[in-house]
């Protein structure tokens, strides 16, 4: 790669080599992410989690726990991903009969020099892999789906709120 960077990647240098951005010279904001994924499931497999009746134990409060402690380790995880002073990650995972499945949210705060959607979307990840690998055993063909940032904001770019999804 010759030129400089490609336009509006900031982890790549002139050169095109990988680099972690340098964030020190940022003022440290408030700031904050939220994900959203979901999980695909028979509407059988989505009773036995909401009766609390899988064999692994507690299914939501598991993948609530995994989803946690993923935002914590994004770094170690993603290769140019900051080690970040994280203040608050709250997952919610709701049942949801009409998918059937789960639909799980992270919410992520940090202040901080850079931004926590990639703790956001982890968390979402994870947790929501964390299901799967709980029930797989009754049903293998669950599907996760439609992980994306929902609303960012804090820091130079301001607010990010993703559009509404289409409605059939």
């Amino acid at each position: 790669m010759t030129g400089g960077a490609p336009t509006g990647l900031t982890h790549f240098d002139g050169e095109g080599h990988a680099h972690m951005v340098d964030v020190s010279g940022k003022p440290v904001t408030d700031r904050v992410a939220v994900a959203r994924g979901q999980v695909v499931m028979s509407a059988q497999t989505l009773a036995l989690i909401s009766a609390g009746q899988a064999k692994k134990g507690d299914v939501l409060g598991v993948a609530r726990l995994a989803g946690i402690m993923a935002a914590k380790k994004t770094s170690d995880l993603i290769p140019l991903c900051h080690p970040l002073p994280i203040t608050k990650v709250a997952l919610d995972l709701t049942p949801d009969p009409a998918l059937p499945g789960i639909v799980v949210e992270a919410t992520v705060k940090t202040g901080g020099q850079t931004g926590v959607e990639m703790e956001a979307l982890t968390a979402v990840s994870v947790a929501c892999l964390t299901i799967y690998d709980m029930v797989k055993a009754v049903e293998k063909s669950m599907r996760i789906e439609g992980i994306h940032l929902v609303l960012k904001d804090g820091g130079a770019s301001g607010l990010y709120q993703a559009a509404a999804p289409h409605q059939p």
